[in-house]
């Protein structure tokens, strides 16, 4: 029998926790349920989990500081749960790391159609095993690892990125010197349209500048298009090995 995707649902609300959990298993996913940050790393050590939905009101650890402490340890997928008009936790969950997110109250068919999206976003085939595709991206003395997932910068310091950083600067690299607006960005990012006031990108895109040691002010590698969106300034090496 094919193993089931494993969903951990992070949220203090007994009913929703029941109402998920039920959901996602007659949609064919197993499906895990945590109360509190506590039971959350229970899980996480008891469980083989493919994603986590985690809610950013929590009894015992606020939601932004676990998405933060969890990405610090691995790249797993997180879709981050937000009250209605909180525009501020969601932007800074997006900087935490979180792969997406959903404002509270929400249809549970959104839900899975949200968690199918990112599954099928994270398990791409790796841009190195597609057909005449190259392992390394290099640009203005930085380099893409596309298999590690590291960029390292031209003084030689190598750093992670998390599932999002990694997304838009690889689509930024597939696309140099060509703007891409916001809702382009969102859709090959997210697999979804950009909503109304929606700042993600723009979020994930100042994170990204920081990475880089892009200034924000004046940015030389990723650009602002006034009223457009944002181009990569770069010419774009590919090479099958990184040095």
């Amino acid at each position: 029998m094919e193993k089931r995707d494993c969903i951990l649902i992070v949220d203090d609300e007994p009913e929703i926790r029941r109402l998920l959990v039920d959901y996602l298993t007659r949609n064919n996913f197993e499906a895990v349920a945590a109360r509190d940050g506590r039971e959350m790393w229970q899980a996480l050590d008891r469980h083989a989990i493919d994603l986590v939905v985690l809610d950013l009101m929590l009894p015992d650890t606020d939601g932004l500081t676990l998405c933060r402490d969890l990405r610090a340890k691995s790249n797993l997928p997180v879709l981050m749960l937000t009250a209605l008009g909180e525009e501020t936790d969601r932007i800074v969950g997006i900087e935490m790391g979180a792969d997406d997110y959903l404002v509270k109250p929400f249809n549970p068919r959104e839900l899975l159609a949200r968690i199918k999206s990112i599954l099928r976003r994270t398990r791409a085939l790796p841009p190195n095993l597609r057909p005449e595709s190259a392992r390394c991206l290099c640009f203005a003395g930085w380099c893409l690892d596309t298999a590690e997932r590291l960029l390292t910068a031209p003084d030689g310091v190598a750093t992670p990125l998390s599932g999002g950083e990694y997304r838009l600067l690889h689509i930024l690299l597939d696309h140099p010197n060509r703007v891409l607006n916001r809702d382009q960005l969102t859709e090959m990012i997210h697999g979804r349209e950009a909503e109304a006031y929606d700042r993600a990108i723009d979020v994930q895109v100042s994170r990204l500048r920081q990475r880089l040691r892009d200034d924000s002010r004046e940015p030389t590698l990723i650009k602002t298009v006034r009223g457009e969106g944002y181009v990569l300034a770069a010419t774009v090496q590919r090479q099958a090995q990184c040095a």
